[in-house]
């Protein structure tokens, strides 16, 4: 059975959590982005209350069957947001609260990660409905966006995807859809498994990104100990090189469907999935375009940024893809 951890900050966690934003978002220049106001960031994350922190602790090492957290209550001044962007390559590189919240809780994970052809190397991305883009299977689009891993093409994706909601869809249509690899995968017969640790996939890069890619070498779906895998997929960009990985592949996704939860995301919802143990989606909607529409803003994280210092300038935060 799949299963969505839910936690609620207690009201005294959530009044400290403002309080350290609010400080944060004071530090002098204020770009979220620059080398100056992370390594302020990285030392204000010990300030965060240990119910905040050690929640996140407890996820970053066992993400669970469903492999998504739930965290509910992060400050969002309702009052304070501007109309929904609407631009295709929409980021926030100044502070906010949101945006300081939602850094802070990817630093209590790991680093903090960006592509330098994805949102113009932004760290902290808006995925808004954008004009022009409804049928796109991309965080712009507004059709149903079908099950995937975020990145799935490169060969260092996120470990964890964080997704902060500023403002819900005014009309609950929008729901974010999350299945986890371990609940899925006991309905797999043995044979289908096989399949998908065998490389015979080539994932293409998402829609978000400037330049197209895939992964070039065939890959497998799972990777890792066969009892406790993880995955790399993207069901609209993965494609089976043999008629054996496409059923394989096609089976993977109705047991994600029949295992999937769909959550209807409030303001100051923080959802938290683990990239490597979940794949995540959203439900159809359909956007006005008139300022209020559904805003969420993600920031992505490597749990393990070393791994990945080959392609990050300076050892920074953004990689070269």
């Amino acid at each position: 059975m799949n299963e969505l951890t839910v936690h609620t900050l207690a009201d005294d966690d959530a009044a400290a959590v403002e309080r350290v934003l609010r400080r944060l978002c004071e530090v002098p220049d204020g770009r979220l982005d620059s080398a100056e106001f992370l390594a302020v960031a990285r030392q204000t994350c010990e300030e965060l209350p240990s119910g905040f922190r050690g929640v996140l602790r407890r996820f970053r090492r066992d993400c669970g069957p469903g492999g998504a957290l739930l965290l509910r209550g992060m400050p969002i001044a309702e009052s304070s947001l501007p109309r929904t962007p609407m631009d295709r390559g929409s980021v926030q590189r100044s502070a906010t609260v949101p945006a300081a919240g939602l850094l802070l809780a990817a630093l209590a994970l790991g680093d903090p990660i960006a592509f330098t052809e994805e949102k113009s190397g932004a760290l902290i991305h808006d995925v808004v409905p954008v004009p022009g883009m409804d049928e796109s299977q991309s965080n712009a689009g507004s059709v149903q966006l079908t099950f995937h891993t975020e990145n799935a093409f490169h060969p260092y994706c996120p470990d964890f995807v964080l997704l902060l909601c500023l403002r819900p869809d005014p009309v609950g249509a929008a729901g974010l859809r999350v299945a986890g690899l371990g609940a899925a995968l006991p309905l797999l017969d043995e044979q289908t498994r096989q399949a998908l640790f065998r490389p015979e996939f080539v994932t293409a890069s998402p829609p978000s990104f400037s330049v197209s890619r895939d992964t070039g070498e065939p890959e497998p779906v799972l990777r890792g100990d066969p009892g406790d895998p993880d995955m790399r997929l993207d069901l609209s960009a993965t494609s089976a090189l043999t008629d054996t990985a496409g059923q394989a592949l096609k089976e993977l996704g109705q047991a994600f469907a029949e295992v999937a939860v769909t959550v209807l995301l409030e303001r100051g919802d923080l959802a938290i999935v683990d990239n490597r143990r979940a794949v995540h989606g959203r439900t159809e909607f359909h956007p006005r375009y008139d300022g209020e529409d559904r805003w969420l803003q993600r920031v992505f994280v490597h749990a393990d940024i070393r791994r990945s210092r080959s392609l990050r300038c300076g050892d920074g935060h953004v990689l070269a893809s």
